[in-house]
This record gives structure tokens, C-alpha cells and sequence, in this order.
């Protein structure tokens, strides 16, 4: 089975309501739609994305660039073209949008050969469970006031989830303090509260939040400092007692690599955009397994599900339902876990009329 073709499809996807977090105002993504056809009749299929539709059309032609890569190819050897874009990337650097460009095409292979095998991804990659506990993180951003907050985490926990995260980064850090505990008041001692920081402290500040925020029990302090500064997030680790989560933003084994030898977080983050696709998710999951550290998702739960469900060490699947439109299927939710789908491949197709409403409308 060969790779026949690759064809992108770009649309601007709005959000439902604009967001606020330390990284700025988001209105909407630019989503790049890749589609890989075999010659025996098999699509794979799979998504990038760029925020606020910026340099949408780079990171399509990236994936256009590397098409050369796989096309006329055996569909199957998909390690085989990782390491051909892994060389072939070089000179432009093993970061950035060269490694989008792999993670969109990677994915799309696993897709042809999770539907080859008539098995969804997470068996065929060794498989370690069938439900993984979620939480929401589709809201509680900083444009909200505190009443709003504790509403939106209210509504949360009605509708089944366990667990919750919102974002920090007001001007003094006694209001984020302020946040936090009223959100804790809101949804109890039992539900479980992620903060997320978006990279917007430095070493001093984190650390003065973060002590601020113990007494509220809080699962995760997440990315409380840039991503490039693996000391300084390695030193706020140490000072705090609440678990550091980061990765989102770090590419391919080789940056996890040096979060593991530094002890920059408790919980790794890989975004399978980022990471360099399923192949390097696991590739990293594994590795973070040999440290004793667990990892859980970033974005992307339609298909991060998968590659979640097939690592004994994942511990969260992040529910951000920005891209689930897109989609035919729906996740399904059973008690605050969601339900790995058992349909082949990713699981997830594309709803051809929502994307070619979306696309039409871009041009």
C-alpha cells in the first residue's frame, strides 16, 4: 500500500466567544486539513493549527514541502519517513514549523494504518487503557470576573467532569490568588483544580504564586514560565510542593530529553502539533515512563485520546473542544472519564459539509 497523494485544505475555524488568556486575546484558529490517499483506496486524515488564522499559509506549505517525502512511498513505513524529514529539515532547524510540518503528515500516516488494521490507534500501539479521566478546559479564562468563574466551574462539574483548570495572569498576583480560591469554594474539596500560567511569570514571581496557591490543593501549576527557560522552571519545581506541568510548547524527544535530565516539570505536556505526531509522542511518553513521570495532553482530544490510551503512565486527557466541529463523531464521556473510541484509526473523521462551509467562507 503506497501513498498516492497529499492534499491540504486551509480554513479559519472562529471560537465560539473570544478568550483571554497571558498569551492575549484569541478569536480563532487557522486550521490546516491534511489528507494522505493510498492506492488502495484508504484517507488518512489529520489537523495543524496556527492561533488567530497568523501564518496559516506558512505551516500549509510547510506540509506541501514535505509532501515529496512520503508520496510514492509505502504507506506503512512510517518511522521510515520520519527519519527522511528529520534529515531533510535540517538545515531550516529541528523546531518551529518544520516539525508541525512532520507531526500533520505522521499523523495522517497512523490514521492509514490504524484503518488498514481495522483497529483504532491505541491498540495498535500497544494499548493501556479504554477510558482516561478528562478535565475542562474550555473555559474559566481571564476575561471572566470571579462570579462568572465560579459559575463556568459550577456548570463544568454539573455536566460530569472531575476535574477543572483555569488560567493566571492577572496584574497582582493576590488576585490570581483570589481566583483560584474562589473557583476552589465553587466546585469543593473533591474536584480536582489545574492553573495554568501560559508562560507568563518569571522565576520570582512563580514562585511567590505559587505559595500563594498551595493551600488550594491545586493538581498542577502549569507553565509557569517561559518554555526556553528549563532552569528557572527546574528551580520552581524544587521550591514548590504543588506539581509543575509543562511540554506543550517543546519539540520532538530531544527537548523532553532535557526537561527529564532537569527535572523541569512533574507532568509532561506533549501537544501532538508540537511533539512531532503520534511517532514522537510515544516515542517521549516512553521515555518519561523510564523517569517514573507521567504525562497527560495538550489540546487536540479527538485524537491525543489515542496515544493516551496506549501510555501506562497518561493521567489526563485536556478537553478543549476547539477543533470538535470538525468532526462526524463525538467524544463520549462515562463518569469524568473520556472513552477511547474503538473505531478504526484516529476514530474521528472529518465532516465534509462543516469544512467545506468553513473553507468557502475563508476564501
Amino acid at each position: 500500500m503506497k501513498i498516492e497523494r497529499l492534499e491540504t485544505r486551509a480554513i479559519a475555524l472562529p471560537l465560539e466567544r473570544p478568550i483571554q488568556s497571558a498569551l492575549g486575546p484569541i478569536h480563532s484558529c487557522g486550521v490546516v486539513l491534511v489528507y494522505a490517499y493510498t492506492d488502495n483506496g484508504i484517507v488518512g486524515e489529520n489537523l495543524v493549527f496556527t492561533l488567530n488564522d497568523r501564518r496559516t499559509g506558512v505551516l500549509q506549505h510547510m506540509v506541501e514541502e514535505l509532501a515529496d517525502l512520503v508520496v510514492g512511498r509505502d504507506a506503512g513505513h512510517i518511522a521510515g519517513f520520519w527519519a527522511r524529514a528529520w534529515k531533510d529539515i535540517n538545515f531550516f532547524g529541528h523546531k518551529g514549523v518544520p516539525v508541525m510540518g512532520i507531526s500533520a503528515i505522521d499523523g495522517a500516516l497512523w490514521d492509514i494504518a490504524g484503518k488498514a488494521a481495522d483497529m483504532p490507534l491505541y491498540r495498535l500501539l500497544g494499548g493501556a487503557r479504554d477510558r482516561l479521566p478528562a478535565y475542562h478546559s474550555g473555559g474559566l479564562w481571564l476575561d471572566r470576573d470571579i462570579d462568572a468563574l465560579a459559575r463556568e466551574a459550577q456548570d463544568m462539574v454539573a455536566s460530569g467532569f472531575k476535574a477543572v483548570k483555569m488560567r493566571l495572569g492577572m496584574p497582582d498576583p493576590r488576585q490570581d490568588a483570589d481566583r483560584v480560591r474562589a473557583v476552589r469554594e465553587a466546585i469543593g474539596p473533591d474536584v480536582r483544580l489545574m492553573a495554568d500560567a501560559n508562560q507568563g511569570l518569571n522565576e520570582a514571581q512563580a514562585i511567590r504564586l505559587g505559595r500563594m496557591l498551595e493551600p488550594h490543593n491545586l493538581t498542577w501549576f502549569e507553565e509557569p514560565l517561559p518554555a526556553w527557560d528549563l532552569e528557572g522552571v527546574a528551580r520552581v519545581a524544587a521550591a514548590l510542593d504543588t506539581p509543575i506541568a509543562s511540554g506543550e510548547t517543546e519539540y520532538t524527544r530531544y527537548g523532553f530529553r532535557s526537561m527529564l535530565a532537569q527535572r523541569s516539570a512533574d507532568v509532561l505536556m506533549p501537544d501532538l502539533q508540537r511533539v512531532g505526531g503520534v511517532s514522537e509522542f510515544m516515542r517521549v511518553g516512553h521515555m518519561a515512563e523510564s523517569h517514573d513521570v507521567p504525562v497527560s495532553s495538550h489540546l487536540f482530544p479527538e485524537t491525543s485520546i489515542q496515544v493516551l490510551g496506549a501510555l501506562a503512565n497518561a493521567i489526563y486527557l485536556e478537553y478543549m473542544p476547539w477543533f470538535s466541529s470538525l468532526y462526524r463523531e463525538r467524544l463520549e464521556f462515562v463518569d469524568g472519564d473520556a472513552v477511547v473510541p474503538e473505531r478504526p484509526g484516529w476514530g474521528f473523521s472529518f465532516d465534509a459539509r462543516r469544512i467545506a462551509e468553513l473553507h468557502n467562507a475563508r476564501r
